[in-house]
C-alpha cells in the first residue's frame, strides 16, 4: 500500500521512470523505492533520492548537530541543544536533566522550542514558557523519539524554504502565516473555525491559552493564529525568483549546504531582528504540501534530482 503522505513524491519518480524505460518497485508501503536500468540500480528510500552522503544526511537530520556545524564554520543559525532520553543521557552529563532545560528556560524568558531531535513537517514542535510545559513536552516527545532539541524562542518576521541541488536553488518560496482580522463581533476562537481545518485548529489551541481564544479582537486588527511556519499547519507558500531577500536567502542557504556537505536538501532560513539564519537543513526533501499548490516545479525539481542520481550511475 502507498502512504497517502508520500503521494507526490511517489508519483513523481513513477512518472520519471516510466517515461525513460526504468524499472520501479514500490516496496515497504512506499517506504523504499528501487529503480533499475541497464543492470544498475538506485535506491530512494523516505524523501532521500540517494544523492547526500552518509554523514551528511545523518548531519542534516540531527538538529542539533547540524546547528553546531553550522555555527562552527561561521554561518548565522538558531542554535539547538541535545537532550537525550533516559536510557541514553548516562553517556553524556546533563543531557537528560530537566533541571538543565530549566536553566536554559530562565535564561530565555520569551520562552523555548522544544521539538524532536530528529523528525519533519513541524510535528511535536513545542513552545514553552512555563516548568509545567516543559516537563509536559519533554515528557511527550521523549515517549516516542530518542532525544529532543531545544532552541530560544524567537519572533521570526520572516520564513523562506530553499531546495538546492548542487548549490544551485530549484524552489525558494516564502510561507506566509494563517491570520484572522477582527470584527469587533467574535472571538479569536470563532474567527480561526471559520478558516481552518480541523488539525489546523487543534494547533491554534494549543499555542493560546483559553482567555486569547475567547477574546474578541478589536475590528481591523490582524491576528496571527499560528507561530508555526509549516505548510502543514496552515501557511501558504509565496515564491520568490529575485531581488534582495531571494538573494540573501540563497547565499546563506549554498554556504549552509557546503558547511554540511549536503547535494540535496532542503534549508529553512528565517529573519530574525533583520537577519538572516539558518533554522534547519532537511536531508529529505519533502514537498507534498507544496506540490499540491505547483506540482510542475515540485516535479521539475525531483526530476532534476533523480537526472543527477542517474547520471552518477551512467
Amino acid at each position: 500500500m502507498v502512504l497517502i503522505s508520500q503521494r507526490i513524491f511517489l508519483e513523481t519518480i513513477k512518472k520519471y521512470c516510466l517515461a525513460r524505460d526504468i524499472a520501479c518497485e514500490i516496496r515497504s508501503g512506499g517506504w523504499l523505492v528501487i529503480m533499475r536500468r541497464d543492470g544498475r540500480r538506485q535506491l530512494a528510500i523516505g524523501y532521500d533520492v540517494g544523492l547526500n552522503s552518509a554523514v551528511a544526511h545523518q548531519v542534516a537530520n540531527d538538529k542539533a548537530a547540524c546547528a553546531e556545524v553550522l555555527a562552527a564554520a561561521g554561518i548565522e543559525v538558531i542554535p539547538h541543544t541535545l537532550f537525550l532520553g533516559p536510557r541514553h543521557s548516562p553517556h553524556i552529563p546533563e543531557s537528560g536533566s530537566i533541571d538543565a532545560m530549566a536553566r536554559l528556560l530562565d535564561a530565555h524568558p520569551r520562552g523555548l522550542v522544544v521539538k524532536p531531535n530528529e523528525g519533519t513537517s513541524g510535528e511535536l514542535v513545542c513552545r514553552v514558557s512555563t516548568r509545567a510545559q516543559l516537563e509536559t513536552t519533554v515528557a511527550r516527545i521523549l515517549a516516542e523519539y530518542r532525544a529532543l532539541a531545544i532552541s530560544p524562542y524567537v519572533e521570526i518576521d520572516d520564513e523562506v524554504r530553499l531546495v538546492l541541488l548542487d548549490a544551485r536553488p530549484l524552489i525558494v518560496y516564502g510561507k506566509t502565516r494563517p491570520h484572522v482580522t477582527g470584527d469587533g463581533v467574535h472571538s479569536l476562537r470563532e474567527l480561526a473555525q471559520r478558516m481552518t481545518t480541523a488539525a489546523q485548529l487543534r494547533t491554534i489551541t494549543e499555542d493560546f491559552d483559553a482567555a486569547e481564544l475567547d477574546a474578541i479582537p478589536p475590528a481591523g486588527e490582524r491576528r496571527l493564529v499560528n507561530w508555526r511556519h509549516n505548510l502543514d499547519a496552515g501557511a501558504e507558500p509565496v515564491l520568490l525568483t529575485d531581488g534582495a531577500a531571494y538573494d540573501a536567502c540563497v547565499a546563506l542557504a549554498v554556504n549552509a549546504a557546503q558547511a554540511v556537505g549536503i547535494r540535496f536538501a532542503s534549508i529553512d532560513v528565517v529573519r530574525v531582528d533583520g537577519t538572516w539564519k539558518v533554522l534547519e537543513v532537511n536531508s529529505g526533501v519533502k514537498m507534498e504540501e507544496l506540490g499540491k499548490r505547483h506540482p510542475a516545479l515540485v516535479e521539475a525539481a525531483y526530476h532534476a534530482a533523480l537526472d543527477a542520481v542517474f547520471a552518477e550511475g551512467a
